[in-house]
């Protein structure tokens, strides 16, 4: 087994309320630091993607999310400089009531559409929008 190189798993979620509003936090930490991106992360070994997600929601935004739907899975294998990982991205509808940056985010705010053109985003996280907008609509 020790001779295969194996991609790291993460997941990312797209929170957004009723607006289509959406939520971003600007990274604390390379890569890309002080670049807009998706609530997310890493799998942890023994951990589900969809517990991830929620996790990983909860340690960035301070906010409890539930699950709706799957984006897409995104397996690029150069679209993180660290190495090949790929992600699952899940839609989640929530309230924005509760959001405080945490964890390894350095800020948090609220955008729409519209904003995209005019923020720097991290890794592929620009077509995982997208394509989160596409869903929802």
């Amino acid at each position: 087994m020790g001779k295969y190189k194996i991609p790291s798993l993460t997941a990312d979620v797209f929170i957004y309320d009723e607006s289509k509003r959406f939520i971003l936090i600007k990274r604390k930490n390379e890569p890309y630091k002080d670049s807009w991106a998706l609530p997310g992360g890493f799998v942890e070994y023994g951990e589900t993607v969809e517990n991830a997600a929620i996790r990983e929601a909860k340690e960035e935004t301070s906010i409890d999310v539930e699950l709706q739907k799957i984006i897409n899975v995104y397996s690029e294998p150069s679209r993180d400089p660290r190495g090949h990982t790929i992600t699952v991205a899940y839609t989640a509808k929530e309230d924005f009531n509760q959001q405080k940056a945490d964890d390894d985010a350095a800020d948090i705010e609220i955008f729409n559409e519209n904003d995209l053109k005019s923020i720097k985003l991290a890794f592929d996280h620009e077509k995982i929008i997208n394509d989160a907008l596409k869903l929802i609509k």
